[in-house]
């Protein structure tokens, strides 16, 4: 019996055996892992719906905001695009959030951190930019801009936390903080560090402090949840209005004792 030949049958027997439960291992990996994969997507698809339809009264159902919200399409696009950045994959991922740019009117770049249930409503012209950090529940309109400054390479993005409002055609510009529970007021142009419960207005933008925001009575800022975020964009400070009002105040008051001295005076000629 030729035991050399029997040896190698064996062999090759061994190797097929071998790359066939490899293979198949490889086959059931990659199942588990699409599987698995699918329902973590399936389920932040799923945050993401609800986050957009607690904070918009139009959204009259999740069929609707899977097909007609350009913010949640460039949000699932984002997603995509992120994954390839993170992979290496530079040149594909910036492809794809072109593509999205083109279908939606919304640029955010693949390198860019979103949280969960970010609602860009409307969503036309809003620009996000490489290393900006977005939090929990923030909401952005259209025309908003979180840009950086200058052509330092690293962090020169803004990072926004949780709860935020970014009004219409606000821009936040430079790699500062906006705090938590935040509102920035429409067409807003912030420049520095905004503390968290602050509502910012004007050019370049103002810091306005609130009372009625959600606050611990430890003072620490309370964890948003999607009910409490504030929406309103119309009832907000002003600053400037405010100061303008303390100044014709104080003219009339000066105005009144002019008037007071100059009658005491004509008195004493008299």
């Amino acid at each position: 019996m030729d035991y050399g030949l029997t040896a190698i049958v064996v062999w090759n027997i061994y190797k097929w055996f071998n790359n066939y439960v490899y293979c198949a291992k490889i086959k059931y990996n990659i199942w588990f892992l699409s599987i698995l994969g699918g329902v973590f997507l399936l389920n932040g698809i799923r945050d993401e719906i609800r986050g957009i339809m607690d904070r918009d009264p139009a959204a009259r159902s999740p069929l609707e905001v899977i097909l007609c919200y350009p913010g949640f399409h460039a949000i699932i696009f984002h997603k995509m695009a992120h994954w390839l950045h993170n992979h290496r994959l530079k040149l594909l991922a910036r492809l794809v959030s072109q593509f999205s740019r083109f279908l939606t009117g919304i640029e955010i770049h693949p390198a860019a951190k979103v949280g969960k249930r970010l609602f860009i409503d409307h969503g036309m012209g809003v620009v996000i930019g490489e290393t900006t950090e977005i939090g929990d529940n923030v909401t952005i309109y259209q025309g908003a801009t979180l840009g950086g400054t200058g052509k330092e390479q690293g962090k020169r993005h803004p990072t926004i936390g949780d709860g935020v409002v970014i009004s219409t055609g606000a821009k936040i510009l430079g790699p500062f903080k906006v705090g938590d529970n935040s509102k920035i007021g429409a067409g807003a142009v912030v420049l520095k560090e905004v503390p968290p419960n602050c509502t910012v207005v004007g050019i370049p933008g103002r810091i306005v402090r609130k009372d009625n925001v959600p606050v611990k009575e430890d003072g620490q800022v309370k964890k948003v949840d999607c009910d409490d975020v504030d929406l309103d964009q119309v009832r907000l400070p002003d600053p400037v209005n405010d100061a303008l009002c303390c100044i014709v105040e104080r003219l009339s008051k000066v105005e009144l004792k002019l008037k007071e001295l100059e009658e005491v005076k004509k008195n004493e000629v008299v």
